[in-house]
């Protein structure tokens, strides 16, 4: 079965974005991006989104199209992506869908049901409600409620809790009898995903050194304007990566070394939470990523002119 989309899921530091640029020149692709933070405008350079000239003219989907003052989820994004992967079927091209979000990498490949998002205001009044009694209360809030949410949820894991009460207080649950649906190996069309496989300390070298990169190019002047900005931010945007730890140099309760430090750790650490994901998508194909982009797209191109394992 030949394959009409191809998708590349890896830790962040992996070289997805320059791989899928490589194989879309070598395979006659566009690029749909499946990030939960280079989706945001204004956030170009601390997301380590493309920039135009490392994108070689080739198309590029679902990258920085998003106000951070905006409210979206996962339902949407998964929307935006089947309507540009299909475009680009039908214009005869091959979608390459690149990103580290497992969530979202999956939104994109597959037909996935998610519980519905609740106001703005009712998820900070149940933030406010776990901050004041403790997550362990909260959590043992939720045991009675939804025991089969809480079993799912650590009852240190504050926003957790509160998805899951939000979603209580909806009537739906956090964990439904079809959420395995996001391990499974449907897919909407016949899709070839390959995961990259890097050696670890290569990994946090490459974050170690991307990282002030990211903050002298832009990265801190973002998060500055971000946060003086009097709008509220949406939901999903105050998790970017680097928000507090600029916050916190702006203050003056930590330097500058500290703030580079600590955002090498927060991406450190989602690194392995994506690794985490990728140990779980059984019909991923290793791909050995400790060499040069270029080389990781030649073996992926050489891959997809053979049979599916």
């Amino acid at each position: 079965m030949v394959p009409r989309v191809v998708a590349i899921f890896g830790p962040t530091a992996s070289g997805k974005s320059v791989i899928a640029v490589a194989l879309a020149q070598l395979i006659d692709g566009e690029v749909v991006s499946a990030d939960s933070m280079q989706i945001y405008r204004g956030l170009e350079r601390i997301t380590n989104q493309p920039l135009l000239d490392e994108r070689q003219g080739v198309p590029h989907h679902l990258v920085g199209h998003v106000d951070p003052h905006e409210a979206y989820d996962v339902a949407r994004f998964g929307s935006e992506a089947h309507a540009a992967i299909d475009d680009i079927i039908a214009r005869g091209r091959t979608p390459i869908v690149a990103g580290g979000s497992g969530l979202y990498l999956r939104a994109a490949l597959a037909e996935v049901s998610f519980p519905p998002q609740a106001d703005e205001r009712d998820r900070e009044r149940l933030l406010q409600h776990v901050e004041h009694v403790g997550a362990a209360a909260a959590h043992a809030e939720l045991a009675l409620i939804d025991p089969t949410a809480a079993a799912r949820v650590a009852p240190t894991d504050v926003r957790r809790i509160v998805r899951a009460l939000e979603l209580a207080e909806l009537g739906e649950s956090l964990a439904p009898a079809a959420g395995d649906q996001l391990w499974a190996d449907s897919m909407r069309h016949p899709t070839r995903l390959f995961g990259l496989q890097i050696d670890r300390a290569e990994l946090h070298r490459r974050i170690n050194a991307r990282t002030p990169r990211l903050l002298d190019e832009g990265g801190i002047d973002e998060i500055r304007a971000l946060l003086t900005d009097p709008r509220p931010l949406a939901h999903t945007a105050q998790r970017a990566h680097g928000l507090d730890d600029v916050r916190a140099l702006d203050e003056g309760r930590i330097s500058r070394a500290a703030c580079e430090e600590r955002l090498s750790a927060r991406t450190r650490q989602y690194a392995k939470r994506q690794d985490t994901w990728l140990r779980r998508l059984d019909h991923a194909e290793d791909v050995d990523a400790n060499h040069p982009p270029t080389i990781v797209a030649a073996m992926i191109a050489e891959r997809l002119r053979d049979e599916p394992r």
